[in-house]
This record gives structure tokens, sequence and C-alpha cells, in this order.
């Protein structure tokens, strides 16, 4: 979606210290993703500079929209870039997947970042070790509306949730792949969250009022959070978020 999280670095020799905001708002936490992958970075590399980096969250977090990722992937490539450090893409990407990995904030999240559209995870890893396809869509509508968030870790660190969600998926990937639609994606990941009795009944009635009105709506991984995609931007739900998919996955913007 072409909402989603604007990264800013700034770099100061004056001042030592390392400060990180999120929508103005100073992160605090020394266990985020975005103080982790600092942390991983600083592991292999040092710089003789401060600096201050800012997330500007367009979307409700911990929601299922994959903001951790995005706040990791912004560090990462933002530190190295910042510092000329000697790391090309797909290894600043897997820093920042790594970050995500130990923390359990998310696993797929990242990957598909780095790419943009509608993406296929054929093999599971990081850039340079994970592997996408794209289902070829023309534009489209992402709506969606939150009533909450959900703690990642919670759910993909426990065991019996792993183990529900991977007899779940277990042939779902090749299904789609032999119809890889739009219309597909969307039926088969509402039969996911279904199956796998992460979608509670608020979620539920949402998917269902948006199914009717769209190309599909189910439940965004991992968040209390209806989504569907859609050929119009028009919802009977009030509040609704609305944006269009975005094809082009990370980048470095001016400003």
């Amino acid at each position: 979606m072409d909402k989603g999280v604007i990264t800013t670095l700034k770099s100061s020799k004056k001042d030592k210290k390392i400060t990180v905001k999120i929508n103005g708002k100073i992160d605090r936490l020394s266990n985020s993703i975005t103080h982790k992958t600092i942390e991983l970075i600083q592991q292999k590399f040092i710089w003789d500079s401060g600096f201050k980096i800012e997330h500007d969250i367009q979307v409700p977090i911990a929601c299922g929209f994959g903001t951790s990722a995005a706040c990791a992937l912004g560090t990462s490539l933002g530190l190295s870039h910042l510092f000329n450090l000697p790391l090309n893409y797909n290894q600043a990407a897997e820093i920042a997947h790594n970050s995500e990995v130990i923390l359990g904030t998310g696993l797929g999240d990242l990957i598909a970042e780095t790419s943009g559209g509608i993406v296929l995870r054929i093999k599971e890893g990081p850039p340079g070790f994970g592997k996408l396809n794209h289902i070829i869509t023309e534009p489209l509508y992402v709506i969606a509306h939150t009533k909450g968030d959900i703690d990642t870790s919670s759910i993909i660190q426990n065991p019996v949730h792993q183990k529900t969600i991977n007899l779940t998926g277990e042939g779902m990937l090749k299904s789609l792949i032999t119809d890889p639609s739009p219309s597909k994606f969307m039926s088969l990941s509402r039969q996911f969250a279904e199956r796998t009795s992460l979608m509670n009944k608020e979620v539920k009635e949402m998917v269902d009022i948006l199914d009717d009105e769209t190309l599909g709506a189910s439940m965004a991984m991992l968040g209390n959070t209806a989504f569907a995609l859609s050929k119009n931007p028009d919802s009977s739900i009030e509040n609704s978020i609305v944006g269009k998919i975005d094809f082009c996955g990370s980048r470095f913007m001016e400003i």
C-alpha cells in the first residue's frame, strides 16, 4: 500500500547521542525494532557521529501493516547510506530481517517490502536468500479497517500456533501459483485466517462486509484488521484506511 513508513536520518558530530522518534515521540524502548537494528549494525561497524532517526508511520502500529519491518529496513538502509557503510542492499536488508526474527515481530514482511506489488514468497528468508514472485495486476485499491493490535511474537513464537499455521498454509502457495490472481490471493488469505482461528468475530464481521463490496477480503497478518482489494476506493465501513497498491517497495526519497 502507498501508505507506510517514512524514515529520516540525520547525523551530528557535535552530539554523539542516538535519538529515535516515532511519530514525533521519543522511542525509549531499548528492545524496539529500531534499537535492535542499530545494535546489530554496531556489532559490525563503528562510526564517530551521533544521529537521529525519525519514523513517520502513516498506518496503525502492530495491526498487520508491517510497520516493524519497515522501521527496521529504513533504519538499516538509512544508516548504510548515512555513514557510507560497506554493505550492499541485500546485506543491509538481511540485518533488518534478523532484527525481526530475533524480536519475533515478523518473518516474511521485510522481503516483501523490498519489492512492492502483490508478492508471492516462494522461499523463506531475507533478501539474497528468500525468493519472490509477483501477481500481475492492474493498479488496485487497498481498503482496511482495524480494531486493534496483536502481539505478533505471541503467535509466531508459540509452538501450537506454529504447527497450526504450517499445516494450514501447506498447499495454499501451490494453489496460488497455479492461479496467480488477486481474487484467488484474497480467497486463500481468508481461508487461512479462518482455518487458523486467528480471526475473531469482530474482524470477521468487517471482512464479510468488505468481501461483498470488493474483489475479496481477509484479515491482515498479524493484527485485528480487515483488509480488501478493490477496483474503487469506496467502502460502507466508516473511517477505513484507503490507499493504492505500491509497486516500488522500499526506496530513497528526496526531501
